[in-house]
C-alpha cells in the first residue's frame, strides 16, 4: 500500500473544455471538412467530437501523444482544402486556428487528427491544455477504480436518438463472454437484449459496481474475511481492517516513524470511502464488496504516488543522474532497412527522453542538405535540418530539463558541417548552449553543473578539435571536391572514442605523447577485418570525420573521448569527457572490473582516487548487429551508475519498457538521482555483490495470477 491519503488528485478539466467549442475537421486523405463540436469530459478521460450527424468519436486521453498548434500543426496538401480554408489568400491567419492531435499505441503507429477553429489562438489554448491532461501523473498511473469508472463514463455518453445507453454497447465493451454479461444485467434488473436499451437514471454508479461484482465476482475476497474475522461474519470491524491493513499490506520492516501504521480513525475514513452500505458505514464495518472497491483505490496502488512527481534534487552534477537516452533516434523499424522520421524525436523527446542520436551524413551536391540516415544500410534519410526543427519544437514540452544531442558525424565536407552548426544556432537560438558556464569551467577537477544549471538548454555532444592556426574554412574553394579538407579520422563518437584534445581552455596544449601516438595509430587506413568489426559491434560509429571549426565550438560540457583506462581517465580528472561503449564492451569492462566502473577507487594515488561514474559520465549503446532494433536489458549498465544507456525506443520489448518504467518517476523529467553510494567518493559498490548495501533494504514482489 503507498498511502493512506493519497498526495495526487484527478486534473481539473477546464470549463471551456467540457462545454466544447466549434471547429472543423479535415482529412487529406478524403478532402473531406466536416464541422464539429470538440469536448473535454468533465473528468478528463476523452477528448470527443460530435458532428453534425450526432455521431461521436472518442479518443482515450491516455492515447494521445502530443498536440500541435500553429505552424508545427499538420497543414492540408490537396488543394481543395487548402480551397476551403482559402489558404492560397494572404493574410487569412490560418496559423493561428490549427490545432493537430497525436494519437497512437506506440511511438511508431501515429495518427493525426486536425482541427482547424473558427476563433483565432483558439486551437493554441486547446493544445496547452489537452496536453497539460495527457501529462498528468494520475493519467497514465490512474487505480484500478478510475478505468472502471472510464467505462461508465463512456457508456453514458454514447446514448441512441432517444438519449439511452444500447445495450449492444455493453457487449462491445465487456466481449469476453455474452452470457455473463446478460446474466449481469438479469442480476441488476435491467434489459439484456441486444435492441434494447437503459435509461441513464436507471444505471447510476452503485448499479454499475453491483453490475461489476456480479460480471466479475473476487471468492478472495470471502478467503480475506475468513482469515481476518473468527466468526466468518460478512464484514469487517473497523478493528479487523486495521489489523489487516498493517499486518498484510504493510511492509513490516518499514520505519514506524516515517511510515506509521494506519490509526482507526484513518481506517474508519476508509470505510466511508469504500462501503456501499450506509448502516455498515455508522457501525464501522466494511462488506466483501467494500473490500473490493477499496483494493481498486489509489491506496493501494503499486506505485508510491509521490513518487511520481518530480521530487529528487536537480541541483547535483549533471552526472549524479540516471539520463533517459536514445539510440538511432531517427529509425522507426529495423536497423537495416525501413523509414527514417523526424516524427521520432518528437516523439522520444515527448516520452521524457533526454538524449537524442543524429547519425548525420553529406547531403547531394544538388541541395547539399546534410541529411541523417543510418549509413551502408538501406534505410530512407530525413534532411538534418528537419530533425533540428522537430528536437527544437519538442525539446521541453514533457521536461524542462537538459537536452543532450549525441552526433555520430560522417560529413566530411566543412561547407555542410557549417550548415549544421548554423542550423543549430539559428532553430534553438537562447536554447543552445555555445558557452560554459561561468561557475563551471572545463578545467580538470571542476565537477559538471547540475541539470537545474542548465535547465531548458541543448547540448551538443560532438568530437571537439583544437585550432590553434588557422580556422578550417567554412566554404570549399570553387573546383575543389567535396570532403577536401582535412582526412577523415577513423574514430567514432561511439566505443573507439579517442581522448580529446582539447582541456577546454583557450591555446590549451596537446595531451601527452601517450595519446597522440595512439591517434597516428588510428587515422592509418582500415583494413577489411576492422571494417568488417565496425559495421557489425560498433556500427559506423568508429568512421566518424574531422570536426571542423564550426561544429566543435559547439562542444563543450559533452565531449567524447576514447576511454584508455580508469587508471588514466582519474588522473585526467575531466569531468566534461564522455566515453561510449557499445554493450559487448561494457559488458566486458563490467565483468572483469565491476567495481572500477563504478568506484575506480584505489588504482592511483589517494589525491586521485574516486570513481569513474562519479566523476564522468558513460553512454552504453546496442550492438550493431542488432538489425530488428532489440535492446539489451538496461539494468545491469544502471547497476554500474552508467548514466546514459541508450535504447531504441521504436521496439516496445522488456527493455525498453523497463526503461519507460524507471523514468515515468521524477515527474518523467528523463533525469533520475543516482543512489548516495552511486555518487559519493567515500562509498564503494560492486553491481554483483549480494551483500547488504548501506541504507538499501532489497525485497522480493511475488504476483500471483488469478484465472
Amino acid at each position: 500500500m503507498s498511502l493512506l491519503n493519497p498526495v495526487l488528485l484527478p486534473p481539473k478539466v477546464k470549463a471551456y473544455l467540457s462545454q466544447g467549442e466549434r471547429f472543423i475537421k479535415w482529412d487529406d486523405e478524403t478532402t473531406i471538412a466536416s464541422p464539429v463540436i470538440l469536448r473535454v469530459d468533465p473528468k478528463g478521460y476523452y477528448l470527443y467530437w460530435t458532428y453534425q450527424s450526432k455521431e461521436m468519436e472518442f479518443l482515450d486521453i491516455t492515447s494521445i501523444r502530443d498536440t500541435r498548434f500553429g505552424k508545427f500543426a499538420k497543414l492540408p496538401k490537396s488543394q481543395k482544402l487548402r480551397d476551403v480554408f482559402n489558404m492560397d489568400f494572404p493574410d487569412n491567419n490560418f496559423l493561428l486556428k490549427t490545432l493537430t492531435v497525436v494519437s497512437g499505441p506506440d511511438m511508431v503507429d501515429l495518427t493525426f487528427h486536425n482541427f482547424v477553429s473558427y476563433k483565432e489562438n483558439v486551437g493554441k489554448n486547446w493544445a496547452e491544455d489537452v496536453l497539460a491532461l495527457v501529462k498528468h501523473p494520475l493519467t497514465a498511473n490512474a487505480s484500478r477504480l478510475t478505468f472502471l469508472d472510464k467505462i461508465l463514463v463512456k457508456l453514458k455518453m454514447q446514448l441512441n436518438p432517444e438519449g439511452k445507453i444500447p445495450v449492444k454497447n455493453f457487449f462491445q465493451i465487456f466481449p469476453a463472454d455474452r452470457k455473463r454479461v446478460e446474466a449481469a444485467l438479469s442480476t441488476c434488473h435491467l434489459p439484456k437484449g441486444k435492441n434494447d436499451a437503459i435509461n441513464p437514471e436507471d444505471f447510476p454508479e452503485s448499479v454499475y459496481k453491483s453490475f461489476l461484482m456480479s460480471l466479475c465476482p473476487r471468492p478472495e475476497i470471502d478467503e480475506i474475511f475468513t482469515s481476518y474475522h473468527a466468526k466468518a461474519k460478512p464484514y469487517m470491524t473497523k478493528e479487523h481492517l486495521t489489523k489487516f491493513i498493517n499486518q498484510k499490506q504493510r511492509d513490516s520492516r518499514l520505519n514506524s516513524l516515517l511510515f506509521p501504521p494506519a490509526r482507526p480513525d484513518q481506517v474508519q475514513g476508509l470505510i466511508d470511502k469504500y462501503e456501499p452500505s450506509g448502516i455498515n458505514i455508522q457501525r464501522g464495518q466494511l462488506s466483501p464488496e467494500g473490500m473490493v472497491w477499496f483494493l481498486c483505490g489509489p491506496e493501494n496502488s503499486v506505485l508510491a504516488q509521490d513518487k511520481l512527481l518530480l521530487h529528487h534534487d536537480m541541483t547535483q552534477p549533471l552526472n549524479h543522474y540516471f539520463i533517459n537516452s536514445s539510440h538511432n533516434t531517427y529509425l522507426t523499424g529495423g536497423q537495416f532497412s525501413g523509414l527514417s522520421s523526424a516524427e521520432m524525436y518528437r516523439q522520444v523527446l515527448l516520452a521524457g527522453c533526454r538524449c537524442v542520436e543524429l547519425d548525420c551524413w553529406k547531403g547531394k551536391p544538388t541541395d547539399e542538405e546534410p541529411i541523417i540516415t543510418h549509413g551502408f544500410t538501406m534505410t530512407t534519410d530525413i534532411y538534418f535540418k528537419e530533425a533540428i526543427e522537430a528536437i527544437a519544437e519538442s525539446a521541453f514540452k514533457t521536461s524542462p530539463y537538459p537536452v543532450i544531442l549525441s552526433f555520430e558525424n560522417h560529413v566530411d565536407s566543412p561547407r555542410q558541417q557549417a550548415k549544421m552548426a548554423e542550423y543549430c544556432r539559428t532553430i534553438f537560438g537562447d536554447m543552445l548552449l555555445t558557452e560554459p558556464l561561468e561557475k563551471f569551467p572545463l578545467n580538470p577537477g571542476v565537477p559538471l553543473p547540475s541539470p537545474e544549471d542548465l535547465r531548458g538548454k541543448i547540448l551538443i555532444k560532438n568530437k571537439k578539435n583544437q585550432f590553434s592556426g588557422p580556422a578550417a574554412p567554412s566554404k570549399e574553394p570553387d573546383g575543389d571536391a567535396e570532403g577536401s579538407g582535412p582526412p577523415s579520422a577513423p574514430v567514432g563518437e561511439d566505443t573507439v572514442l579517442r581522448e580529446a584534445v582539447w582541456t577546454g581552455e583557450e591555446g590549451a596544449e596537446l595531451e601527452d605523447e601517450e595519446v597522440e601516438e595512439e591517434e597516428e595509430e588510428e587515422s592509418g587506413n582500415l583494413d577489411e577485418e576492422e571494417m568488417k568489426k565496425m559495421q557489425s559491434d560498433e556500427g559506423t560509429a568508429g568512421l566518424e570525420v574531422t570536426a571542423y571549426k564550426e561544429m566543435s565550438s559547439l562542444v563543450n560540457y559533452i565531449q567524447p573521448t576514447k576511454f584508455i583506462s580508469f587508471e588514466f581517465s582519474a588522473q585526467k580528472n575531466r569531468s566534461y569527457v564522455i566515453s561510449s561503449f557499445t554493450e559487448l564492451k561494457a559488458y566486458d569492462l563490467l565483468s572483469k572490473a565491476s567495481v572500477q566502473f563504478v568506484d575506480a577507487g584505489g588504482l592511483v594515488a589517494p589525491i586521485l582516487c574516486g570513481s569513474y561514474n562519479k566523476r564522468q559520465m558513460s553512454r552504453i549503446y546496442p550492438k550493431g548487429t542488432r538489425m530488428d532494433s532489440s535492446n539489451y536489458m538496461p539494468q545491469m549498465f544502471w547497476n554500474a551508475g552508467c548514466q546514459m544507456v541508450a535504447l531504441n525506443f521504436q521496439t516496445m520489448d522488456l527493455p525498453m519498457q523497463q526503461n519507460m518504467a524507471l523514468f515515468e518517476f521524477n515527474g518523467q523529467s528523463g533525469y533520475l538521482l543516482k543512489h548516495e553510494f552511486m555518487r559519493r567518493p567515500d562509498k564503494q559498490f560492486n553491481p554483483f555483490s549480494v551483500d547488504r548495501i548501506d541504507v538499501v533494504v532489497a525485497t522480493t514482489l511475488s504476483i500471483t495470477a488469478r484465472p
